[in-house]
């Protein structure tokens, strides 16, 4: 991203550039001292080379250059700026999902295996990339805002099977921003509206094609799997942690 960024504020910069060469300048008389004769320029040489002074002859090409400038710069303005909108979106609808998931109804909604998608469905914490943020149920665009979501195909959290997450690492909130920095025996602990658990992780962080389900398919150990985009700021591939339930749910 910083590199796109880069380019485009280069190709902008060297857009003004031209512009000021193809401005008219006031005709200054040259000072020529005895010893140096002036430089002679061939005839029909344009000044400047021919892209200046097809810039010079064509209004439209420096109409065209100006709108091109005023894109590329709204461009790189928006690169910068998309991640920052979702992370401040992401930010407000955890500060209502946490009180969601604090709630009776939404109690009475897991237990009875109804939880909405979009809503709170447990808590997920990973203390050693500093995570600690409420889950959704659902996994799809409209639901991932919340940072990350609950394969609704995929056992409950704390259950016996495989429970399936899956998280942005880039854009709102980047919760699985380091998952890649996760080892072996790291500790993930889910907090859901009527026990807690917890699980270890059971081998190193890997990479998968995107429409490879099987990491989500069932198991039979009490598994966790987290999804997420690899490598950072691309969805080419998909990086996957596993981990094993360690210590039994646990009553609110």
């Amino acid at each position: 991203m910083i590199a796109t960024v880069a380019a485009v504020l280069l190709i902008v910069i060297v857009m003004v550039q031209l512009r000021q060469a193809i401005r008219p300048r006031p005709a200054v008389e040259p000072f020529v001292t005895p010893a140096a004769a002036p430089a002679v320029v061939p005839p029909g040489s344009p000044a400047g080379g021919p892209i200046v002074a097809a810039l010079r002859r064509h209004r439209w090409l420096r109409v065209a250059l100006s709108g091109l400038s005023v894109a590329l710069l709204a461009g790189a303005v928006g690169v910068l700026g998309y991640p920052a909108y979702t992370n401040f979106y992401q930010d407000r609808k955890q500060a209502q999902l946490e009180q969601q998931l604090a709630s009776p109804e939404l109690k009475q909604a897991y237990q009875q295996g109804t939880v909405g998608e979009g809503d709170g469905l447990t808590r997920i914490k990973i203390p050693k990339i500093g995570l600690d943020m409420v889950v959704v149920q659902g996994t799809t665009s409209s639901a991932l805002r919340a940072g990350a979501g609950h394969y609704p195909e995929t056992p409950l959290p704390c259950q016996p099977g495989n429970v399936g997450i899956a998280g942005h690492r880039t854009t709102y909130g980047r919760p699985f921003h380091h998952l890649d920095k996760m080892a072996v025996g790291d500790e993930i602990i889910l907090e859901t509206p009527v026990g807690s658990c917890t699980y270890h992780v059971s081998r190193v962080p890997f990479v998968v094609a995107p429409t490879d389900i099987s990491v989500v398919g069932p198991t039979d150990v009490p598994t966790l799997t987290l999804t997420t985009c690899h490598p950072k700021g691309s969805a080419r591939q998909r990086l996957i942690v596993q981990a094993t339930l360690v210590s039994p749910p646990t009553q609110a």
